[in-house]
């Protein structure tokens, strides 16, 4: 316990975490909001969708598997030069918010097709019937009823940018990652390391159970 709190007054866990959320909650929202239209892109353009088009379905399908199947330390290296253009920095918190968010999109995407893709076509139907919209079915039906799962899979989102961001601390971003990195592997400390590990766990652990509650509260099933 004395060594515990020798490690916690000597490294910024404080800092670490709040620096990690920060990143996390940034990079997700930049990733919903490019990733969820992506997502219902790709299910209203295939064969059957409100929008059938083969050509974008397939392309955007493309480009969401390429962007998955890209390991995040390959990509956050590849990005350094564009991160540095916009934001101005590779490093530290607000240089890792772009690659973050990069790196989420794909993964948002497809958890959104996912999600839509749950909604009962019964119910896509009868909203056809009652003379509604195309738009009206996107955001009055689709997104509505697939709320539950949205809140399940940003949960998903969020605990794989925790991860994303610990790794970042290899090339200089901030949070937990950083301290990890920095003060525990770099100077042979197992215990600052541990300790790390342990307030990570914990994030996670927090973060979806929240979620899982909010799930089934609003879950209508």
């Amino acid at each position: 316990m004395n060594q515990i709190i020798e490690i916690l007054q000597r490294v910024d866990i404080i800092q670490g975490i709040v620096d990690t959320l920060l990143m996390v909650v940034f990079s997700t929202i930049v990733a919903y909001l490019i990733g969820v239209p992506i997502g219902v892109f790709v299910l209203t353009t295939e064969k059957e969708g409100l929008f059938p088009n083969k050509i974008i379905h397939k392309t955007l399908n493309v480009i969401i598997n390429l962007g998955r199947s890209i390991p995040f330390i390959i990509l956050l290296i590849a990005l350094i030069p564009m991160t540095r253009a916009i934001i101005g920095t590779s490093i530290g918190v607000r240089g890792m918010i772009i690659p973050l968010a990069i790196g989420a999109i794909p993964f948002v995407a497809r958890l959104t097709e996912a999600s839509l893709n749950e909604v009962d076509r019964g119910v896509i139907e009868a909203a056809k019937c009652m003379g509604c919209s195309h738009l009206d079915i996107i955001f009055k039906v689709y997104l509505v009823e697939t709320i539950p799962s949205f809140i399940r899979g940003l949960a998903i989102t969020l605990i794989m940018l925790i991860g994303y961001s610990a790794l970042s601390g290899a090339v200089g971003g901030g949070g937990l990652g950083n301290i990890a990195i920095e003060n525990g592997y770099y100077r042979f400390d197992t215990q600052t390391m541990l300790v790390v590990l342990v307030f990570i766990v914990i994030i996670v652990q927090v973060i979806q159970l929240i979620f899982d509650r909010i799930a089934k509260k609003i879950d209508k099933k």
